[in-house]
This record gives structure tokens, C-alpha cells and sequence, in this order.
């Protein structure tokens, strides 16, 4: 069940790992959408004003978990790639250790301190509390953020991106029936939403399990393999941490860009929302690409296949750009009649302000392309700083345009957010991978 990224077509290899991931983004961006709609249609404009509201902060701590799950996997597969199997499942077994205690410290903090940060960042006094039930939930599960993404994490490493697939599937279509009971039976509110999302989440974490324990026997971890390593231990974290950074840097002037929504009232919020889902939805092709070249790039530095980095990144920045041009035409024809997805056509200001944020957006997703493929190839092959650094860029870019350009353009300063801090990013990535891939030559020539 495992798949070796080191010989054969990079485009051919590419196209086939991406795919089911991007199925499995789809998925989980659909049920993110359907979440979203169900709240603005059935809770009304505020309520999705306050589950939109926490999706900054949500980024900045869940991306942060998923940053760290990803980084978790590269070791793996550089192993998977040496063929070095014990080695692989002691880094597993670390990996979990290393992740239980993350999940724990990060679970008892954010609860605690995640209404002073919904304070902090200007949200609007009618929509206060139903964000703070909704995000307190949401932090709540982070374990089950944590179970499922190590263990997808690490099948991805063996090159088996179909499996994670068919969980995803599973926790979408749990989702969407939770949503509707919890929301619309139980009259639960937005904290019925919340425990939707935790609870297929958990499922879809320990069914993911037990299949790679009964599937997957190169990952059946032996008794001498279970022990705590601390040089282990030391390089799972130099490459979780600094790609949990990465997103939580990226997240915090995204924090400051919806603090500068928050201030541009409800119905700002509100359209802010409903074009940032309709934006993941669309640019799941984008992660399923970043995703597959962190796979493809640690396993071939793995192998010692130096030669194949660069034809790998340019054809699936082909991919790439080929499906921002056809993503641009979608919006442009389709995007009003997607904004009523998520409130009555009455709505007519938010439908505009829905319209133009995904038109601005989409038009630069080109640029999107580069920041996936770039900075994910880059962690793949060992240098999580560089992507770090990316991060800070992204920053910067939102943390200027929340500061400086919304106060003046209000909510079209907003849709120039994502795109400006896209430019910023890849003039630094583009560089950074040059640099890292002579680096690695030298490496290999000197060995």
C-alpha cells in the first residue's frame, strides 16, 4: 500500500499522489462550507459573523497542530525513502509521544486565554459569545487534531495518499449529519456546529488508526522500537516546530486582517466568512500540490535522487497554474450565486462584498501556486527555517494591509490581504529553494 516517489515521471507521480489528496481537501473543505451554510441560513448573519470571527485565531492554533503533524512526517519519509523501516517506526513512535504532549499543553492553554484574545481583537459586543462557545469547543478537540493528522501524516510518508481519503470522507459526511441534528434538532446553536467538527474529527482519527494497525505491517512497531529517543525526539521537533511556526507566524497577520474586519462591523465579518470558504474550497488543489511535494521532495533526498527535485517542482507548478487560470473563470461566472449559498439574497451588500473578495483573490492564485510548491518542497528536503522565514513575510504583508490599507479602502483592503502577502512570500521562496537545492548538491558531491 505504500507508493516510491524516486523513480518514474514526476508529472505522472504527481498527478497520481495529488489527486486523492486533493479529494480529501475537497472533502474537508465541503464540509467546512456546509457548516458555514447551515449556521448563516439557520443561525442567521450574526452567528456567522461569530463562527467567521474565530477563524483567524483558528488558524493560528490548529494550523499550528498541523504544521507540527506535517513536519512529524518528513523524517518518515526520508527513512521510508533510505529504506531504513526500524528507523521509520522509531520516528513514528516518537512522533506520538512528542504529540500527546503537545496536544495536552496546547488543549489546557487556549482554553484558557481564548476570550481574552477574541477581546483583544476588537470582536464586535453582539457577536462576543457565540464566538467564544464555538472556538472554546473547537480547542477543546484538539487531540483529535492531533490523532488524525499524525497518523495521516505519516501513511502520506509511505506514499499511500488514498487511505487518508477515505477517512476524510467518512468525517465530512458525519459532519454535515451532526451539523444538522445538533444545529436544526438539537437547537444547539453554534456550540452544535463546534462539537460536530470535534467529534468526526476524533472518529475520523481512531478508525484511521486501527486500519494502520491492521493494514499497514511495516508501520507495526516493535517492542524495542517504543522507547523515547531524545536525538529523536530533537529532529521530529526541528522539523515539526518550525513548520507549526510557519502557520502560526502566517496566522498571527491574520489576526491582525480580521481585527481589521472585526472593526469594519458584523456584516464585514460576515462577508469576510463566506468568501474565505468558497477561497479554501477552491484552492484545494493548491494544498493537495504543496502536500505532494513534501512527500515527493523527502523521499527523494531520501533516495539521494537530488536530480529530481526541480522537474518535480516544475511540473506540478504546471498543475498549478493551469487550474488557477480555470479557478478565475469559475469565480467570475459563478460568484454571486455562490455568496446566496450562505445568506438570503436579500443580503444584497454582502453578496457584492462575497463577489469581489473571491474575484480579487482568485485572480492572483497564481501566485498561491509558487507559495504551495515552493515552501513545501522546501520542508520536504530539510529546511523548515526557510519556510519559517516565508511565514514571517506572509506577516508582515497582512499585519501592512490590516494596519494601513483597510482603514483607507475598507472592505476592499480586505481582499487585498491574502494576495499581497502571496507576492511577498514567493520572492523570498523562489530564492530560498535555489539556495537549498545547491546546498544539497554540495552535500551529496562531498559524501
Amino acid at each position: 500500500m505504500t507508493k516510491e516517489m524516486t523513480s518514474g515521471s514526476p508529472m505522472r507521480l504527481i498527478l497520481g499522489f495529488s489527486v486523492p489528496l486533493l479529494f480529501g481537501f475537497l472533502f474537508q473543505q465541503f464540509y467546512n462550507l456546509v457548516d458555514t451554510m447551515i449556521v448563516g441560513k439557520t443561525l442567521g448573519v450574526e452567528s456567522l459573523a461569530a463562527v467567521g470571527s474565530t477563524g483567524s485565531i483558528n488558524f493560528l492554533v490548529i494550523g499550528f497542530c498541523m504544521g507540527v503533524c506535517s513536519g512529524f512526517s518528513i523524517p518518515v519519509s526520508h527513512k521510508f525513502g533510505a529504506g531504513d523501516y526500524s528507523g521509520m517506526r522509531r520516528y513514528v513512535a516518537n512522533a506520538m509521544w512528542i504529540g500527546i504532549a503537545f496536544a495536552v499543553v496546547l488543549t489546557v492553554v487556549t482554553g484558557i486565554f481564548c476570550r481574552s484574545i477574541l477581546i483583544l481583537m476588537r470582536t464586535p459586543d453582539n457577536i462576543l459569545e457565540e464566538a467564544y462557545i464555538y472556538i472554546f469547543i473547537i480547542f477543546i478537540g484538539i487531540p483529535t487534531v492531533f490523532l488524525y493528522n499524525i497518523l495521516s501524516g505519516v501513511i502520506r510518508a509511505l506514499g499511500d495518499s488514498k487511505t487518508p481519503v477515505i477517512f476524510l470522507l467518512m468525517s465530512s459526511v458525519m459532519n454535515i449529519a451532526l451539523d444538522l441534528f445538533l444545529i436544526i434538532v438539537m437547537k444547539m446553536g453554534v456550540a452544535g456546529a463546534a462539537l460536530a467538527t470535534v467529534i468526526s474529527q476524533g472518529v475520523s482519527g481512531a478508525a484511521c488508526l486501527v486500519f494502520m494497525v491492521r493494514k499497514f505491517e511495516i508501520l507495526h512497531i516493535q517492542r524495542g522500537e517504543w522507547g523515547f529517543d531524545l536525538h529523536m525526539a530533537k529532529t521530529l521537533c526541528g522539523m515539526g516546530v518550525p513548520m507549526g511556526l510557519q502557520y502560526s507566524i502566517t496566522a498571527i497577520g491574520s489576526v491582525i486582517l480580521q481585527s481589521a474586519a472585526n472593526s469594519l462591523g458584523s456584516n464585514a465579518v460576515a462577508s469576510m466568512t463566506a468568501a474565505t470558504r468558497i477561497n479554501g474550497f477552491m484552492a484545494c488543489p493548491f494544498d493537495a500540490l504543496g502536500s505532494t511535494m513534501a512527500t515527493y521532495g523527502g523521499q527523494n533526498v531520501g533516495a539521494g535522487r537530488i536530480e529530481r527535485l526541480t522537474p518535480g517542482l516544475k511540473d506540478g507548478s504546471i498543475i498549478g497554474v493551469a487550474y488557477s487560470l480555470l479557478a478565475f473563470i469559475v469565480m467570475f461566472i459563478f460568484g454571486g450565486q455562490l455568496a446566496k449559498l450562505f445568506v438570503d439574497g436579500s443580503e444584497v451588500q454582502i453578496i457584492a462584498n462575497v463577489r469581489q473578495y473571491i474575484l480579487f483573490n482568485s485572480a492572483f492564485f497564481f501566485l498561491l501556486v509558487f507559495v504551495n510548491n515552493v515552501r513545501f518542497m522546501i520542508q520536504g528536503i530539510g529546511f523548515p527555517t526557510f519556510a519559517i522565514l516565508a511565514g514571517v513575510l506572509e506577516m508582515i504583508a497582512r499585519t501592512l494591509t490590516g494596519l494601513l490599507i483597510v482603514p483607507f479602502l475598507g472592505f476592499t483592503g480586505l481582499c487585498m490581504g491574502s494576495p499581497i502577502a502571496w507576492l511577498f512570500a514567493d520572492i523570498f521562496l523562489i530564492p530560498a529553494y535555489i539556495h537549498s537545492k545547491k546546498v544539497l548538491e554540495k552535500r551529496w558531491e562531498s559524501a
